[in-house]
């Protein structure tokens, strides 16, 4: 005898109590164990970035490097985030162990194609756009704290947003809506994809923007060619 909509609902609220509970244990120790190594990554990323950092509180280096291990524990815990979300495609909707293996592998390549993007590419030429606005009378000073939030919102924005094609492709395979809804309500997508860049960047200027909108149409419009490749509409 088939489900009802509540038992699923049911079963599907009692997993994310558990998902979340384990998820929360896991990133406050993992947190805690970076933390020990946050002096060595920051120092990393001043290196790459080649920026010299500047605090004006007395609790702006601490609270820089706490915020700095909670984006290393976010990343570092996609794995297992990943997988527990294909379980719950299998013990929840029915999905059978192939294709949330499949899912799992996709979702975690998407995610580190996405952070290592925006930190080879993205953020070097973006910071180094940005810093070139100075001249002889005019220098940055880089808080730690803003230098650490715009690294790590950025990196897990990012590695978010390569994830468009993904959950395109899961909500076709779910029957919620088709190939061919994406590309009809294309233009609502496009004023999305700039309310969602204006707000997750920094600062609202249209390079920012920029930076994060064209990565955003662009994996859109692969998410539309997937879903159409892997959904065909029937005959």
């Amino acid at each position: 005898m088939p489900e009802s909509l509540a038992q699923i609902l049911v079963r599907l609220l009692k997993y994310l109590r558990r998902f979340l509970l384990e998820t929360a244990i896991c990133f406050t120790g993992l947190t805690a164990i970076i933390y020990w190594l946050s002096p060595h990554f920051l120092a990393f990323l001043q290196s790459h970035f080649q920026q010299r950092l500047a605090f004006f509180g007395v609790l702006e280096p601490i609270l820089a490097l706490l915020k700095l291990s909670s984006v290393g524990a976010l990343i570092l815990m996609a794995p297992w985030i990943l997988w527990r979300m294909s379980q719950g495609l299998v013990d929840v909707l029915g999905f059978s162990r192939k294709s949330s293996l499949v899912f799992m592998l996709s979702a975690l390549l998407l995610f580190y194609a996405g952070a290592l993007f925006c930190f080879f590419i993205t953020l070097p030429f973006g910071i180094n756009f940005l810093l070139g606005y100075q001249s002889q009378h005019l220098r940055p000073v880089i808080a730690v704290g803003k230098f650490v939030n715009f690294i790590g919102l950025f990196l897990l924005s990012f590695g978010l947003i390569f994830e468009i094609p993904l959950v395109m492709t899961l909500l076709c395979r779910l029957k919620i809506c088709g190939p061919e809804t994406f590309g009809r309500y294309r233009r609502y997508a496009i004023l999305l994809i700039a309310v969602m860049a204006a707000v997750l960047t920094p600062t609202p200027d249209i390079f920012n923007m920029a930076l994060m909108g064209v990565p955003l149409y662009v994996l859109y419009e692969t998410g539309i060619i997937i879903a159409g490749i892997l959904n065909p509409p029937s005959i």
